[in-house]
């Protein structure tokens, strides 16, 4: 079986590419460590300025526990054509009230199920990259988007 041709890119359209697949994909996969063992879950990111990431969380889930011990983390989009990018990077939790604030303020699902802001149960993490990927479908070569 031959490859499919793969149309050459552009590098200054990297984050143009990169921002139109993160856009597109609503439930990426964000992965974790357990220990010494992978995880990996769809998110609903909260909120996405830029490569920076924000997933709201419970702290009673497991992978509270795993940010916590490790917050490496690695989120996975994948667009309907099949291009992906990888957010490589370190989970923090926010404490920013007015940041929080503005979160809380732009998801009904968030106040539909937690009731308040002040739940003990939120928590939200802000995922900064430290390396954002972009491939093409079949084009099997990762391509650093640059971050600035």
């Amino acid at each position: 079986m031959t490859k499919p041709p793969v149309a050459a890119i552009d590098p200054a359209e990297l984050p143009a590419l990169a921002l139109r697949v993160i856009q597109s994909d609503r439930f990426p996969y964000l992965a974790t460590m357990d220990g010494d063992q992978p995880r990996l879950r769809p998110v609903s990111p909260v909120r996405t300025d830029g490569f920076v990431v924000y997933v709201a969380n419970l702290k009673s889930y497991h992978k509270t526990a795993e940010i916590a011990a490790n917050p490496k983390v690695e989120l996975c989009y994948l667009d309907a054509t099949h291009d992906q990018v990888r957010i490589t990077g370190a989970a923090e939790t926010v404490t920013d009230r007015n940041l929080l604030q503005e979160i809380w303020d732009a998801n009904p699902l968030l106040r539909q199920y937690l009731g308040t802001i002040d739940n003990p149960l939120l928590i939200v993490y802000r995922i900064t990259p430290t390396s954002v990927r972009f491939m093409r479908e079949w084009a099997l070569e990762y391509h650093q988007v640059p971050l600035t």
